[in-house]
Parts: C-alpha cells; sequence; structure tokens
C-alpha cells in the first residue's frame, strides 16, 4: 500500500513537472508571436504548477517593459521569489542586478552566492558569469583556474561567450596552460557561428601563425567577415593587411569572404 502511494505520488509530481514545462515554452512561443496576454497567463499557469521559471518570465516582462511599463523593482522582486523557488535563470539575473547595483543594493557577495547557485545547478549563464567573478574577484576570492573550469563547463554547452573567454585564457595562459592551437581551436568554433569576436580572433591568429600556420589570405578573409559585424579593429586590421597581399590573393581572400556561409554551434559535422 505504501509503495502504491508512493508511485502515485511520483507520477504525480511528474505530470506537474510536464504540464509547468509545457507552459513555460508555450508562453514563449506566444510572446514570439506578439501575444503578451497569453504568454502571461501560460507564466502564471507555469508557477501555479511548480516552475518557478514562469515567475522569472514574468519579471523579464517587467523588466523589458514588453506589454506594461518598466518596472525594474517589479522585476526584482519577482526575480527573489523565482529565485526562491529554485529557478537558475532567476538566481542569475537577481545576482547581476546585486552585481551591478541596478534596483537592489550592489552587494557582491550576494551577487556571486546567487550566480554560482545558478552554475552549480548546470545553467550556462551561471556558469559563464561565475566564472567571470573568479577572474576579476568580486564577491569570491581570485581563481583564474576556476574561472577557466566555468567556462569550461558553459563552452560544452554551446555558450559562446564561455568559449571565447575559454580561448582567451589559453590564448594568454590564464588558469589553464598556455595552449595556442588550443586558443585557435576554441575560437574557430565561435567564428564559424559569425560570432565577431572568434572571426577577429581567427583572423588575428593567422597573421601572426599563432596556433595555425601564418596565412595572411585567410586572415583578411577572417578580418573582411568580423569587419562587416561592425567591429573597427577588424577594419583596420583588413585595411593594413591589404597592403601586403598581391591581387590574386585579395581576389581569393575576397572571394572567400563573399561564399563563406555561418554554421550554428553544434550544426557542424
Amino acid at each position: 500500500m505504501m509503495l502504491m502511494r508512493y508511485l502515485f505520488v511520483v507520477s504525480l509530481v511528474c505530470g506537474i513537472a510536464e504540464i509547468a514545462h509545457a507552459d513555460t515554452d508555450g508562453g514563449i512561443k506566444k510572446l514570439e508571436a506578439g501575444d503578451i496576454r497569453g504568454a502571461v497567463e501560460a507564466f502564471e499557469s507555469a508557477y501555479e504548477t511548480g516552475d518557478p521559471d514562469g515567475a522569472f518570465y514574468i519579471g523579464r516582462l517587467f523588466e523589458m517593459g514588453l506589454g506594461t511599463d518598466q518596472d525594474m523593482r517589479r522585476a526584482a522582486a519577482l526575480y527573489a521569489v523565482a529565485s526562491e523557488k529554485g529557478s537558475l535563470k532567476a538566481q542569475n539575473r537577481l545576482g547581476l542586478m546585486y552585481l551591478n547595483g541596478t534596483f537592489v543594493l550592489q552587494d557582491y557577495a550576494r551577487a556571486a552566492e546567487l550566480i554560482c547557485q545558478a552554475a552549480e545547478g548546470g545553467y550556462s549563464n551561471g556558469l559563464f558569469n561565475c566564472g567571470l567573478l573568479y577572474a576579476e574577484g568580486k564577491g569570491v576570492d581570485q581563481d583564474p583556474i576556476k574561472a577557466a573550469g566555468y567556462w569550461q563547463e558553459a563552452a560544452a554547452d554551446g555558450h559562446v561567450a564561455a568559449i571565447n573567454y575559454l580561448a582567451m585564457a589559453y590564448r594568454d595562459g590564464e588558469g589553464v596552460a598556455a595552449d595556442p592551437e588550443e586558443a585557435f581551436r576554441q575560437f574557430s568554433i565561435t567564428a564559424a557561428a559569425g560570432n565577431p569576436l572568434g572571426l577577429l580572433e581567427v583572423a588575428r591568429a593567422y597573421e601572426a601563425g599563432a596556433g595555425v600556420e601564418p596565412d595572411i589570405a585567410m586572415a583578411y578573409a577572417y578580418a573582411n567577415l568580423a569587419a562587416v559585424r561592425g567591429l573597427d579593429e577588424a577594419r583596420l586590421l583588413r585595411d593594413r593587411l591589404e597592403t601586403r597581399m598581391d591581387p590574386q590573393s585579395l581576389e581569393t581572400a575576397q572571394a572567400f569572404s563573399r561564399t563563406w556561409k555561418a554554421v550554428p554551434i553544434g550544426s557542424a559535422g
């Protein structure tokens, strides 16, 4: 009898979790379709059936002023409610508010507590931000090794900023042994997805021969791709590289840039 009761309770809890998740996903779809009221109703339903992310998403609406006047204090209050119920997204977002002193007291210790709690739950934004805190020594003792470790975890989830920061760690030997080849490999992942910083760093690596054979044409091609995405540093690099190229190499490099297509992270292969 006790076993049957236990199985019933487990089934009920799992069912509630599935309903809550469906409500949250449904709310996001309604939001994308421009149905703000429907999204709020779905998020409220999710929260009431056990998904704290429902409160987080309503908080985001208040923070961004979608369907309502922007109200940062109400957003912070909703993040606090969701955070206490275990929302990793809310823990990270509220932590950032404490970090920046946005409508809450600036408090690095509290920021680190919340953000790194989200990281321990495996939330990729939390992992990335917790890594930043350890890199900068805000709210925690500065520890580049821990920072790199958090970025490695987030990078494994395809977090673009974490991949770039991990690549910089390998490039500069911060928290990990300096490894130009690994730095180039990591930057190449975000470059392939069209990330401006990744493209610029790949261009620099090709120019310097850092972790890859030097290739001025490829350096120009990647700098060209980064420049069109608004990076002034890339434009200056591209123009400087052009002065070192013959017409045929320049034509080849521009053809590469013209036909290049971004591939979302995780879609290659």
